[in-house]
């Protein structure tokens, strides 16, 4: 009888140690494991100081802002194409400017604009071109545009405001100095420029 009972302790004793051994193999594995999962988490966080304040900066892909992006890039664009003071060197760096942000299409409008005398016309009448956008339709889906805006054409004699409408896609391209936001405007045409009023 007493053999038995010393055999049961044993048996006891080595089931709670192999118990413990598991207990604390199995602690030890998830403690490792959420520790390298917090320091993996923590090296991918970036803190600025504010004297001795940490915050947290958070990194924003592009896909999260591009409709603000494209939007911007639309309007910053039509700004340089359309915003034309009567100096001959400026309007051709800012339109210059203006087609590094679009395909061939706004160079065929450029052009077609010079064969009209537009350029010539502003800059013998000492007119001031200023556009202000109105709103921009964007369909983020097809990527489409439509750019609505009012021109003011400032002469000597006279005071003409203008509405234009355009329309365009946007595409992807790498970021450069000249096109800071990464989008290229494709098919752009106008679809509307007329005068409003004197």
């Amino acid at each position: 009888m007493l053999i038995q009972s010393l055999e049961q302790k044993t048996k006891l004793a080595l089931t709670t140690v192999i118990l413990t051994l598991a207990a604390c193999t199995a602690i030890c594995i998830f403690t490792i494991y959420q520790s390298s999962k917090l320091v993996s988490e923590e090296r991918s966080q970036i803190y600025i100081l504010d004297g001795d304040i940490p915050f947290l900066a958070e990194r924003s892909l592009q896909e999260a802002n591009f409709v603000m992006e494209a939007k911007a890039h639309i309007q910053l664009f039509h700004q340089y194409f359309f915003n034309l003071p009567p100096d001959d060197d400026y309007i051709k760096w800012t339109l210059g400017k203006a087609l590094y942000m679009a395909d061939g299409t706004a160079m065929k409008q450029k052009q077609a604009m010079e064969e009209n005398g537009f350029y010539s016309d502003i800059i013998s009448s000492s007119a001031v071109c200023t556009i202000k956008c109105d709103s921009i339709q964007f369909n983020e889906h097809d990527r489409k545009f439509k750019y609505f805006g009012t021109q003011l054409i400032k002469r000597r004699s006279r005071d003409l405001k203008r509405s234009i409408i355009t329309v365009g896609e946007i595409e992807n391209v790498p970021r450069t100095q000249n096109n800071p936001h990464g989008l290229l405007i494709t098919n752009w045409r106008t679809l509307e420029n007329k005068d409003l009023d004197y």
